[in-house]
């Protein structure tokens, strides 16, 4: 109670982040208490009212160099954010001055590097296949699931739903992806991607998030679709992926998936206390 009343008075500094056009509300919790409420992410959220975001991370104090707890558009909590954790793994590399940062979730312990020439790399730790893990309603083969289509189940952390298709543009993704991030199938809703295979290391995806919509990019939607794709013998493990904000690369790898690609700090501002008290 006290943090909230403090930043009703003095306001919420953030900073606007995005990996791929993926974007971010960062709030560094490291210094003050922040507690955010289900209200409070999706006003933040709201792109005409709020500030706008496909997901909001904070970033704590932990035991190893940042707990990161994520949010998404509709006040939901998410296990995990790929391009949130590549943002603020480069920020926190530029503040530190570090190549190397071991980050927790509630995903588990990530571990990050500098990649070089302004790229970002995170291991999203090791995919989640057995149909209790992703989670999913029933037994299943996650491999392909009796949805049509055959789409294969994922978990990284969060739930996910990849189908492989001859042509992703044709896809209609508003429709299509409310339409299975609801399937019965998956009791915690999942997010959904359309994949194309372009060639044996390389796809193109869409990705509709569950909680947000139809995103520009998804670092676990690209972990868990490489993966897919590996599973079913359409691509090797290491591959490049192109989304509608840009291209990412993802590498399974024995100790983990990791993803590699850019990142950017777009600005810094403070939510004023007038808008976080219209928020109630």
């Amino acid at each position: 109670m006290r943090a909230m009343q403090r930043i009703l008075t003095s306001g919420l500094p953030f900073m606007k982040m995005h990996g791929l056009g993926n974007d971010f509300v960062i709030v560094d919790a490291r210094a003050q208490s922040v507690e955010i409420t289900p209200d409070l992410a999706k006003g933040i959220g709201h792109r005409q009212f709020g500030v706008g975001f496909d997901q909001l991370a904070v970033i704590e104090n932990g035991e190893s160099d940042a707990h990161l707890v994520f949010y998404n558009a509709d006040g939901s909590t998410s296990a995990a954010c790929g391009n949130a954790t590549r943002c603020i793994a480069r920020f926190l590399m530029e503040e530190t001055g570090k190549s190397e940062l071991t980050l927790t979730t509630e995903r588990g312990t990530l571990y990050a590097r500098d990649a070089g020439k302004g790229l970002t790399s995170v291991n999203m730790g090791p995919p989640q296949l057995d149909w209790h893990e992703i989670p999913l309603a029933e037994e299943v083969d996650t491999l392909e699931l009796p949805i049509e289509g055959g789409p294969t189940a994922t978990g990284m952390g969060n739930p996910h739903c990849t189908f492989f298709v001859e042509d992703a543009e044709a896809i209609p993704l508003t429709e299509f992806g409310a339409r299975y991030e609801y399937h019965p199938l998956y009791p915690e809703r999942t997010n959904v991607q359309v994949a194309q295979v372009i060639g044996p290391d390389h796809i193109r995806m869409r990705v509709w998030e569950r909680g947000v919509g139809i995103t520009l990019a998804s670092g676990s939607s690209s972990c868990a679709t490489a993966v897919a794709a590996a599973r079913r013998g359409l691509t090797g493990r290491k591959v490049q992926i192109d989304l509608d904000g840009g291209t990412i690369w993802i590498d399974w790898r024995e100790d983990g998936v990791w993803m590699t690609g850019p990142t950017c700090h777009v600005f810094s501002g403070t939510l004023t206390p007038e808008f976080l008290r219209s928020l109630g």
